[in-house]
């Protein structure tokens, strides 16, 4: 996919070049063709085609047309979306705007839907009544007849009224691209935290965008006599106005149920925090490789998929440096151009891992199209959540796809960063060195001599302090070493002075 080469361009269409022709059946149903001029139908039973040439379709990935029972067929109606992107390109470079209508498609993918076309619109602002104007609309309503799509994702947030003339215009269900990455949340959260806050995010977008058909919505409820019924009887309610108020509810138990949740994770954080262990947040950009980097460093077993948002709930590992030094590691939930701010209010409680974090361990996909606004876009995120003041240090992941005239501009782009790859191993030694340098030591250096009846207190030293010199004498364990404020208080009766030591 690629957007026109030239910007002056008030518009173009350009087909999905991925799309390689496939049946939807062996039985029956049709036929699909890119010919790099459009997308057309054919029926399935052989118009135009030869048995060799139906044999040469390349079906569609992962999906087989040998169906178990009916609730596969069901998932297939449900998830296999035809789909057409329109985008509105307002500002910013070239690189800018295709980058963002490939990730559309890549999150139109995940969401379960079939990419067919997709329009860019060159406007110096969305139009106010159906986002790309009527000219292009018409222009959709077209595009959409004859690819045969059913959805149309806008590459943007629309209004209700938005949407609205929109859809009355193209005759199919139009969303946008919050209401797309909140649908992949849905899909991928498991945890019961993690499924409250999608909820949560969904009723906040959906709240100002309740709509009925004809005049339902806006009528008061009435008994088929007339007579309203016992309980409605007076000023009344309209039903519009019933939905709003059960959604207010729903979203204040949401609310009060994270709120207990988010107790408990205060509670984990402030052990870690009284034990002096540090923290490092592991943050970026959705695909990055943020779970493979965990699984690298802790072997943590998270999962690890080529998806967008695979991973919505936070893991935490402890990881053990070279010097003995423990730390934990929390991967946390991906980052997107434009995230919407629903997600970053529900998830608010997740991201905290980040605010409290000693460290941020800032994961970039190297390999991606426009790394650098990787970059800005993660770094808007941190500044809406208030993390913009951590100690951050940028991991250039993937390095062993990127081809060296990306790599070497990169490294320029970016001079302090790691470059890695969590697939091969490239680099990983690089980065746990500079995870010794940046990871907090702890606070107070002590001498000691410990008896051998204390080795209880010897091991605690390495496994909360940072062990400097250790030497086995005949009075005991001589031990040189920095440890944290609360475990300095319990080592004062067997601090000696150095000369001493020696």
């Amino acid at each position: 996919m690629s957007l026109p080469a030239d910007a002056a361009m008030a518009s173009t269409r350009y087909p999905n070049p991925n799309l390689s022709p496939s049946f939807d059946g062996d039985d029956g149903g049709v036929v699909l063709l890119g010919d790099g001029e459009g997308f057309s139908f054919f029926d399935e039973q052989g118009d135009g085609f030869d048995l060799e040439e139906r044999g040469a379709l390349r079906r569609i990935p992962g999906l087989t047309t040998e169906l178990e029972d009916v609730t596969e067929v069901e998932y297939r109606q449900l998830r296999l979306e035809r789909v057409v992107l329109i985008g509105v390109w307002t500002s910013g470079s070239l690189l800018e705007a295709e980058a963002s209508m490939t990730e559309l498609a890549a999150l139109a993918t995940t969401a379960g839907s079939m990419v067919l076309d997709a329009l860019v619109q060159r406007r110096d602002r969305p139009d106010t009544a159906t986002f790309v104007g009527s000219g292009k609309a018409r222009e959709l309503a077209d595009v959409v007849a004859s690819t045969g799509a059913d959805t149309v994702i806008c590459d943007g947030e629309l209004t209700p009224g938005q949407l609205r003339q929109l859809e009355e215009v193209v005759k199919v269900k139009v969303i946008d691209r919050t209401a797309l990455i909140l649908d992949i949340f849905a899909q991928h959260a498991t945890s019961r935290e993690g499924k409250a806050q999608v909820e949560l995010a969904q009723l906040q977008y959906m709240l100002p965008r309740l709509r009925g058909w004809g005049e339902s919505m806006s009528r008061a409820a009435a008994s088929s006599g007339g007579r309203a019924p016992i309980g409605t009887r007076g000023p009344g309610e309209t039903k519009i106005e019933t939905d709003r108020r059960r959604l207010r509810t729903r979203m204040a138990k949401l609310r009060r149920e994270l709120a207990a949740m988010a107790t408990v994770r205060e509670t984990k954080r402030s052990s870690r925090r009284r034990g002096a262990v540090p923290a490092v947040a592991i943050a970026g950009y959705t695909n990055a490789g943020k779970s493979s980097l965990l699984n690298r460093l802790t072997g943590a077993g998270v999962l690890v998929e080529d998806a967008l948002f695979a991973t919505l709930d936070p893991t935490v590992r402890r990881a053990t440096l070279p010097d003995g030094r423990v730390f934990t590691l929390a991967d946390t939930v991906g980052f997107v151009r434009h995230l919407p701010h629903q997600i970053v209010e529900a998830f608010r409680s997740t991201l905290e891992e980040v605010v409290d974090a000693d460290l941020v361990l800032h994961v970039v996909d190297g390999s991606a199209p426009d790394p650098m606004g990787q970059i800005t876009a993660v770094r808007e995120v941190l500044a809406e959540i208030d993390a913009a003041g951590v100690p951050e240090l940028v991991v250039v992941n993937k390095v062993d796809a990127v081809d060296p005239t990306t790599l070497a501009v990169l490294r320029k782009a970016v001079p302090d960063a790691i470059f890695v790859s969590a697939r091969s191993g490239t680099g990983l030694a690089e980065l746990v060195d500079a995870l010794s340098e940046r990871i907090p030591h702890p606070e107070i250096e002590m001498s000691l001599l410990v008896p051998y009846t204390r080795g209880d207190l010897v091991s605690r030293i390495h496994r909360d302090g940072e062990v400097l010199s250790v030497e086995h004498t005949g009075a005991g364990t001589a031990v040189a070493a920095r440890v944290p404020v609360s475990l300095a208080a319990e080592l004062e009766p067997f601090r000696v002075a150095e000369a001493l030591r020696n």
